[in-house]
């Protein structure tokens, strides 16, 4: 029995055939990227690059999907490897345990995957890693921005960068980039609900207690539901399934 057999007859096989031998590269393996690893797989995506320098911790248990009793203290992309050779065993997984900044971008995106989801949550490896991506031309960058301090599921929509309205995390990536002489090619996953004003850190946490990132910064906490992160996820490996599948 083909395990992908439900998604070839809503798709059709040409477009599983671009799924089975398409290349996608995931940054970050938290409460968005976790879940659009668990899409991807399941859309039978044939090459999967997870990276993430992290372990599962205790504060992480609302919202990631890897997060259980048992996986505290794991590796998180491990657990993410295991778990897609276990829904699809012909996808080939590579499980990065690292940190992204400007000495690993480069080879972190070689060869160039067909679609970047990007779902790291410190400010500067994020911005350096969405110019890369566009410099070096990846044909389709998808980033998540802030799922912290809202709850309106009805809230979350799909636009370029430039779009973006009423997301703060949106608006500073927006001005880091422009003056890099960057205003658009990045498709977002973001919310529109308006919530009370927060001062935006550096670093953009998701923790429920503060907790240093593995470059040593602090980071202090932000409260987070457990739908927002996964609705993020599914929507960014939804626009990465229709980018690979659209007739050329």
């Amino acid at each position: 029995m083909n395990r992908f057999h439900r998604t070839e007859l809503l798709l059709g096989p040409e477009a599983m055939e671009r799924l089975q031998s398409a290349r996608v590269t995931v940054a970050g393996l938290g409460g968005v990227g976790s879940y659009a690893v668990e899409a991807l797989a399941r859309a039978g995506i044939g090459h999967l690059r997870l990276i993430d320098a992290d372990v599962v911790s205790e504060s992480n248990l609302n919202r990631q999907l890897f997060a259980l009793g048992s996986t505290i203290g794991r590796v998180k992309v491990e657990l993410a490897a295991a778990r897609v050779r276990d829904i699809n065993p012909r996808c080939e997984v590579e499980a990065l345990k690292t940190y992204i900044n400007g000495e690993t971008t480069d080879e972190l995106l070689s060869p160039l995957p067909n679609v970047l989801i990007d779902a790291i949550d410190t400010l500067s490896p994020k911005v350096g890693l969405l110019q890369r991506a566009l410099e070096l031309k990846v044909p389709c960058i998808i980033s998540s921005m802030g799922a912290a301090n809202k709850i309106d599921a009805q809230a979350v929509r799909v636009a370029d960068l430039s779009k973006t309205r009423h997301c703060r995390l949106a608006r500073f990536i927006r001005k880091r980039l422009r003056r890099r002489g960057i205003h658009t090619g990045i498709t977002c996953v973001y919310s529109e609900e308006k919530t009370a004003s927060i001062e935006l850190p550096d670093e953009l946490p998701d923790f429920e207690a503060p907790s240093k990132t593995c470059d040593g910064q602090v980071r202090a906490p932000l409260g987070s539901s457990p739908w927002l992160p996964a609705l993020f996820g599914l929507n960014a490996a939804a626009e990465a399934v229709r980018f690979l599948i659209r007739s050329e």
